[in-house]
């Protein structure tokens, strides 16, 4: 058991002030039998109401608009989390994936969630899967297989790869961080039938040496008919441990970012989030990273084909 306090800050810059920007946030950890939320705080830029619902996961999501000109927004999440992955023992699941079939009738969830992603390349994970050997296995020692496979045959780096890069330049590339690997996880867990989702949440080792130490994480979680979700960290090889703090799940990372949005303006968006985690200890951890949002260039050259179009169009009135 473990208690961690955390500070996640997204610090959305703009190069010319904005208006109407309309944000969605999944930033509320996950209550759930592995976890206990203790203290939850999210402050936001002007303070703006914050409508709250919950998508098809289960995940809180928080809506808000601002309609005042920004040239900078601000979202803190704050949180004291309570962390026992304890209560659930991988090893000691023997359940295989035929076991699965009947709960997959029944569940469009656990249905969607076996579903793997089209890819040009799904001959390389079929490849993947021939060589690690999947008969007469149990849903545990596929998924710990395949796991240790993504980490032995996938170096971690970071800065070669963004939020956009597809699957099939994964498998290309052989290299990527924790999204990259989970994604890859995904569509092997998937192509054998077994139910998985994407986790986005926290690591939090402590000076353990683990990768993705004191930033946003994602690692996976596969279902079995025994215990139902079980996390398990490709970027690490391990199964989720005290370390690793939830906060929503999804079928990849599209249905699990933090923080998106979209706003009115001619202006470039720089995205910054820093993650700060104090341990029990007094200890601290914080680490920061700042990306250019490609999404905001397409927004902008739209802005300035519209305004163009409007000039046009005003002149030929004239």
């Amino acid at each position: 058991m473990a208690i961690f306090k955390i500070a996640h800050i997204t610090k959305l810059e703009y190069n010319w002030p904005i208006k109407e920007s309309i944000n969605e946030i999944r930033l509320y950890p996950h209550n759930f039998e592995n976890q206990d939320v203790l203290q939850h705080q999210l402050i936001i830029t002007n303070h703006p109401e914050v409508t709250i619902s919950k998508d098809w996961h289960g995940n809180r999501v928080g809506n808000f608009n601002t309609l005042e000109t920004l040239s900078e927004m601000i979202i803190e999440s704050q949180m004291i989390v309570r962390v026992n992955h304890s209560l659930k023992i991988p090893e000691i699941d023997h359940a295989i994936v035929s076991d699965l079939d009947a709960q997959k009738e029944k569940s469009i969830t656990l249905l969607r969630c076996s579903y793997p992603e089209i890819l040009k390349n799904q001959e390389e994970i079929n490849k993947i899967l021939r060589e690690i050997g999947t008969e007469n296995k149990t849903i545990i020692a596929l998924a710990q297989q395949c796991n240790e496979y993504i980490y032995k045959n996938f170096t971690y780096t970071k800065g070669i790869t963004t939020t956009t890069t597809t699957l099939d330049e994964i498998l290309a590339l052989k290299k990527g961080v924790c999204q990259d690997f989970t994604h890859l996880l995904l569509q092997l867990m998937r192509t054998l039938g077994i139910p998985a989702r994407y986790v986005s949440g926290y690591i939090c080792p402590n000076k353990t040496q683990l990768r993705g130490e004191g930033a946003t994480h994602a690692w996976v979680e596969i279902y079995s008919p025994i215990q139902g979700w079980l996390g398990i960290d490709p970027t690490n090889n391990i199964w989720t441990m005290d370390s690793h703090v939830k906060l929503s799940v999804g079928l990849n990372f599209t249905e699990c970012t933090p923080v998106k949005g979209t706003f009115k303006g001619e202006a470039k968006q720089t995205l910054t989030v820093s993650v700060a985690i104090g341990y029990e200890d007094g200890s601290h951890f914080k680490e920061m990273n700042k990306v250019q949002d490609k999404s905001s260039d397409i927004q902008m050259q739209q802005d300035q084909i519209d305004h163009m179009h409007h000039q046009q169009i005003q002149q030929q009135q004239q």
